[in-house]
């Protein structure tokens, strides 16, 4: 190993610098967190800690708030308005003062829901993960970009537990309280590499999308996208599918139980492939099993009857919605698969030149509809217009659209009406 490729040796980081860690359990509690957190001054280091995977829910069960200088504060909301319908000016204050500076979070897209669930709003945003992306290193989650920037290893151990547990654990706790800690100086390290790249208004660009960004629409019967789905072969396999899956989100919901926690996806497509006659053939079915495969047993039952007896069958295709996936595009659409090919190598060249990866240059699905549909005719301008109303931020569009000029006139090989193959990659002028 060369002199060069020598690792420099991290600090391990075991518990916050930040020795001053409170846990906010009462109003009272929150109240005074509250003033002391108005009194700070700079940045709010935030994250946010949900119990995905076990909950149906995804409210957050803990929110660590932590200026420079000062406390880091661990608040359970849970502890504080249990019922937030009964409560819906619990955190209205921690509001208010949260809103009146800048917030540092990492991957803010997982926790603003959450947040905005509890009344509490984002005023200005800078993603330590986001703009670690631009920023060109090659892993962004929180304990490598620290290792990476910061020299510190984090103890990462407990990213996937119960968070809806009470008391919490001490060591919980603890981890929760790492990640604000390090967030201060994480922005400070990566504002500085951002500025030296000459990438900062573009991270600045994205930090303002995510904000921005609105809630995506319910996907439209979910329930096809049941692991092994493809192997349920008829209409009426699909209704019972649909019906048990329907039962399983209601009760989860009404139990507040991550859904797959009560029976597996297998369980549902095991009873629509070789559908039980009786009740009493459905109670020995090995195949269904699960937590709650025979507590609920007749929430499971009444459901497969709903699917074998009803006469709304769905569909064994999906009719398409929007554009049709791009996998089939080379044998029913050539022009429009010659021009995906032509953007991806333009998106692909230009990922390497700027160090940023492809799916943050441009959305894999903007790309898709752009070379679906591309605007007539194929100017700059009106490939910059489209760019626009396909979200594309101003920085993408700049770095993007003059060969996406090339590139969306494209065609299948074999035709000589038109050959750019040679200038789709040529430079910008």
């Amino acid at each position: 190993m060369t002199e060069e490729q020598v690792q420099p040796e991290l600090e391990v980081l075991l518990t916050p610098r930040q020795s001053d860690v409170r846990l906010v359990e009462t109003a009272a509690n929150l109240a005074t967190a509250v003033e002391m957190l108005e009194a700070g001054s700079g940045f709010f280091a935030v994250d946010a800690e949900r119990a995905s995977g076990f909950k149906y829910s995804q409210r957050a069960y803990l929110i660590q708030v932590h200026r420079r200088g000062g406390p880091i504060f661990l608040i359970d909301p849970a502890a504080i308005a249990p019922d937030l319908k009964a409560a819906p000016d619990a955190f209205r204050e921690l509001a208010a003062v949260m809103y009146s500076a800048p917030w540092i979070l990492h991957s803010a897209s997982q926790d603003l829901p959450c947040l905005r669930e509890l009344g509490i709003e984002c005023p200005e945003l800078f993603d330590t993960e986001l703009g670690s992306r631009i920023a060109g290193l090659e892993r962004v989650g929180l304990g490598a970009v620290c290792a990476q920037l910061l020299g510190l290893q984090l103890a990462k151990e407990h990213s996937a537990v119960d968070w809806s547990i009470r008391p919490l654990h001490e060591d919980w706790l603890n981890y929760a309280a790492l990640d604000v800690d390090v967030l201060p100086d994480l922005y400070d390290a990566l504002h500085e590499n951002l500025l030296a790249q000459n990438k900062l208004e573009w991270a600045k660009q994205e930090f303002s999308y995510t904000l921005e960004m609105k809630k995506r629409a319910a996907k439209l019967e979910r329930w096809r996208s049941l692991t092994g789905m493809q192997n349920v072969k008829t209409e009426r396999g699909l209704a019972i599918a649909r019906e048990l899956w329907t039962a399983r989100e209601e009760l989860g919901e009404k139990l507040d139980v991550s859904p797959g926690r009560l029976v597996p996806d297998a369980s549902i497509v095991a009873v629509a492939t070789n559908p039980p006659r009786t009740r009493p053939e459905f109670v020995s079915f090995k195949s269904f099993n699960g937590r709650a495969s025979r507590t609920y047993v007749d929430v499971w039952w009444a459901a497969t009857e709903r699917g074998v007896n009803t006469r709304d069958l769905p569909a064994l295709k999906v009719p398409t919605v929007g554009i049709p996936n791009h996998r089939n595009w080379p044998q029913r659409y050539p022009e429009a698969a010659a021009r995906l090919a032509a953007c991806k190598e333009i998106v692909a060249a230009k990922s390497k030149e700027l160090r940023v990866p492809a799916e943050n240059l441009l959305k894999p699905d903007s790309m898709r509809s752009l070379c679906f549909e591309p605007p007539s005719p194929v100017t700059l301008e009106s490939v910059v217009a489209s760019l626009l109303e396909l979200d594309a931020r101003h920085w993408q569009i700049e770095a993007l659209a003059q060969n996406f000029v090339f590139g969306l006139q494209a065609q299948p090989k074999g035709d000589e009406n038109l050959n750019v193959e040679a200038s789709v990659l040529e430079p910008e002028q």
